[in-house]
């Protein structure tokens, strides 16, 4: 099954694909500078930040040919050449950023990822950044044949779909579902406290429903109905992550006790807060992803940047607070 590749023009993305090393195995474009959010006018997303992800097999290579092609992108690091840059790039959620970069009359931000570890993210949510803006509607800019790659792409999506459902009550709306789904990667995320929007799951889902149908349709065709009794809860809780298995193993399993997986997840699945659960070991993943991340920018962003950028953050969060309270 192919990761669908929502059909509105993408070529201006594509133009901002051409400034860089082509040799991607996977390249998109996300955010709201994509897709339009809710409380946003039309003209407000032709003025926001355009955000890319790059995967690439070989990541000290292509840091080397983008240092040549542009060297300005990069904080102080550059003097310290593409092998550190691909080293600090491992730390956190795997992804190298350098933002606020103009780029063909736009301001940009792009990360670049390589193919293991965005591979590894998206099978077993071992970070849950990159996978978690995949779970959202994204441009595809460009992908390569790499079959091990697109079969994680679409595992990442069954394992959205599996875990919304274990968090879900019984009867809900197709909306709550995506809702739900779209929440995933920001659980934990200590940015939602500090430096987004609080309604920024909503304002990403509402207008945006077509885009999710599109990017679900078949994985919603192939899902049995939602089972809440515990045997069906056990079979999704076997079927999730195995990040997420280890998060709620130790959020259950009492210290000095060794227990199987298996076993623990059994017990979960006859426990009445077994998606509160669920929703705690997300949390726990994004939580120290998101807090290592934030605070590598500082690295690749320089410290003006990290300033500049933060300022633009809060400033959408004050926003977005001042627009619910009128």
């Amino acid at each position: 099954m192919a990761l669908p590749v929502l059909s509105s023009s993408a070529v201006k993305f594509r133009r901002v694909l051409a400034h860089f090393p082509q040799d991607l195995s996977l390249a998109f474009a996300y955010g709201s500078g994509v897709f339009r959010q809710a409380g946003a006018s039309a003209e407000h997303g032709e003025t926001n930040m355009l955000d890319f992800v790059f995967a690439v097999d070989d990541a000290v290579t292509w840091h080397m040919t983008n240092l040549l092609k542009n060297r300005s992108h990069y904080s102080f690091l550059k003097f310290f050449g593409p092998k550190k840059i691909s080293t600090i790039q491992r730390y956190g959620a795997g992804i190298y950023y350098n933002t606020l970069v103009p780029c063909n009359g736009r301001v940009i931000k792009y990360g670049v990822i390589s193919t293991d570890a965005l591979i590894e993210d998206l099978f077993h949510w071992k970070t849950l950044y990159v996978a978690g803006r995949l779970q959202k509607p994204v441009k595809i800019l460009a992908q390569n044949e790499n079959s091990r790659l697109q079969a994680a792409l679409v595992s990442n999506l069954k394992s959205a779909v599996t875990a919304a459902f274990l968090m879900l009550p019984e009867s809900f709306s197709e909306e709550d579902l995506y809702m739900q789904i779209a929440g995933l990667s920001y659980s934990g995320d200590f940015r939602m406290i500090i430096g987004e929007d609080k309604s920024k799951v909503q304002n990403i889902v509402k207008p945006n429903i077509a885009h999710f149908q599109k990017l679900y349709s078949s994985i919603l065709q192939d899902c049995p109905q939602i089972d809440k009794s515990p045997e069906g809860q056990f079979t999704q809780l076997m079927a999730l992550p195995k990040t997420v298995q280890q998060k709620i193993t130790a959020l259950v399993n009492p210290p000095g006790k060794n227990r199987d997986v298996e076993e623990i997840l059994l017990q979960v699945a006859h426990d009445p807060d077994c998606g509160f659960l669920v929703h705690q070991g997300i949390s726990g993943i994004v939580r120290s992803s998101s807090i290592v991340q934030s605070a590598k920018t500082i690295l690749t962003a320089g410290a003006k940047k990290s300033v500049t950028y933060s300022l633009k953050k809060l400033y959408k969060m004050t926003k977005g607070g001042l627009k619910k309270t009128s």
